[in-house]
């Protein structure tokens, strides 16, 4: 299968696409399934195959597990000295910088990102592999302990293999995120990228192996959630798992977890909400809050899909909000002009539509209709940004829709705003926008989720703790010096004296 590519792309994208079909890597060699089959990864943007790719099975699941346990074992990679090990990811991070452009335009091809956002993404796993590379090197692994007539300390190991289930909006910035801490602590990890966006996954690990990383420390297993991500989740030989995803397929991750007793972190979804106050600079909040919830076509877990807006201004904001939605360019994602790319497959543009036809019969007004878009040479999975309003019992203002949809509604006072906020099983993130710097801490601390922001929405700065509760997850979050500390096991050393 030969990719039908556009003009743009980089000759070095062009050559790794040409491979197809594409192999996963475990112990370092490019390995394709056991029976030999294969699935095909899109262009969202044209709805044309980029590459064959390799359906992992159960058994090469069980290779890759296998080879993690043995270069754990046997290649002094877990006894490193955290600045001989960081030696090796910091030339990984350099790798990875210095083809930002390759594998940006690999990100975006594969998601369907505008490539500026898929420039950011590759520059923050760049940052934040450093980040835990040098957070590892200065973390004290031994504690000491006061315990009266006993010497007595702890001491912090690496766990061993760790497996990874990663979603498809975001693959190399959540590689960096997840992966970054358990690499940094001396563990080895097994990957399952989404059968979506399985390239870049497969791009960084040909770059480890190229930097020197030994080979089985990244091992990449693609395929679909079954049996590939089942047979992961459920391996008995992971030491620790990862998924970030759906509450969903969440749950059945975590049950396969439990009954093998490995630790599993679950980042699952969101319901978020912007309380608006009466006193914000109207037209400053509402681009700011359209910027999020078109950013990757608002495929965004952590994203603003509630808009609470003071009932004096209500009016005003939804004016404003859908002139200025009204304007967004939705093109191709290498297109320069484009300001919102596709989503991601059929498969999601059939959920976002589907979302907006159930909210409306389920009582909703649209105020800005949304619905497919026309992208003038280009065949892909287009749509519109939406703005809904009624009650928040309606469908489209309960679930996750993942898409460039916002739901409003008034509120009057700060303690209705909060109780609507509540008023959800997710609990993700949430923003605050005011100018009273009092009720924007009153109002963050008291909304349920694992983050709050105040006057904007999804920053994520490396050093802040970053999780959810309720069904947003369970097991520790990201982004900061506790997740580099799950990623290793404690060790309690007592003498008595």
């Amino acid at each position: 299968m030969k990719a039908q590519l556009p003009a743009s792309v980089l000759p070095e994208v062009a050559a790794f696409l040409g491979e197809s079909p594409l192999p996963g890597v475990i112990g370092g060699q490019m390995a394709m399934a056991a029976d030999g089959k294969t699935f095909c990864t899109c262009d969202p943007g044209t709805g044309q195959p980029l590459a064959e790719v390799a359906a992992m099975l159960a058994g090469d699941v069980d290779r890759a597990v296998q080879a993690a346990q043995h270069t754990f074992d046997t290649t002094g990679w877990p006894q490193l000295k955290p600045n001989e090990r960081g030696v090796l990811l910091h030339r990984l991070a350099d790798a990875v910088e210095r083809r930002k452009g390759i594998i940006a335009q690999i990100e975006a091809l594969d998601a369907g990102k505008i490539l500026a956002q898929a420039e950011w993404d590759v520059q923050n796993c760049v940052d934040t592999l450093r980040y835990y590379t040098n957070l590892a090197i200065h973390a004290e692994r031994r504690s000491p302990l006061a315990i009266a007539g006993h010497e007595a300390w702890t001491v912090r190991q690496p766990w061993g293999p760790c497996g990874f289930i990663f979603p498809w909006n975001f693959p190399i910035l959540l590689a960096g995120w997840n992966l970054s801490p358990a690499l940094a602590a001396g563990n080895t990890v097994v990957v399952k990228p989404a059968e979506d966006t399985p390239l870049s996954t497969i791009y960084l690990a040909r770059l480890a192996k190229e930097v020197g990383i030994p080979d089985g420390v990244i091992n990449v297993v693609p395929g679909f959630g079954m049996p590939t991500g089942e047979a992961l989740a459920a391996h008995p030989g992971l030491r620790r798992m990862s998924f970030t995803g759906s509450p969903e397929v969440g749950r059945l991750v975590g049950a396969a977890c439990g009954r093998n007793l490995v630790p599993v972190k679950l980042e699952l979804g969101g319901k978020g909400a912007a309380v608006i106050f009466d006193d914000v600079d109207v037209p400053q909040t509402v681009e700011s809050l359209a910027q999020a919830i078109t950013f990757h076509t608002g495929q965004v877990c952590c994203d603003a899909t509630r808009w609470l807006v003071h009932k004096s201004i209500y009016d005003r904001f939804v004016t404003a909000s859908i002139r200025r939605l009204q304007q967004v360019c939705v093109g191709y994602q290498l297109d320069a002009a484009a300001q919102m790319g596709p989503v991601v497959s059929q498969k999601q543009r059939e959920r976002v539509l589907g979302y907006l036809r159930r909210g409306r019969e389920g009582g909703a007004e649209l105020l800005l209709e949304g619905g497919p878009q026309e992208v003038q040479g280009r065949a892909g999975f287009y749509v519109k940004p939406a703005l809904m309003s009624g009650s928040l019992d309606n469908v489209a203002a309960r679930e996750e829709i993942f898409g460039p949809v916002a739901y409003l509604a008034p509120f009057v006072s700060e303690e209705e705003a909060v109780a609507l906020v509540n008023q959800t099983d997710y609990g993700l993130a949430n923003s605050v926008w005011t100018r009273d710097l009092d009720r924007a801490h009153r109002v963050a601390a008291a909304m349920v989720a694992g983050n709050s922001w105040i006057n904007a929405h999804n920053i994520f700065p490396h050093g802040v703790p970053y999780a959810g509760v309720k069904k947003s997850g369970m097991g520790g979050g990201v982004l900061s010096v506790e997740t580099l500390f799950d990623y290793f096991r404690n060790v309690s050393v007592v003498r008595p004296l």
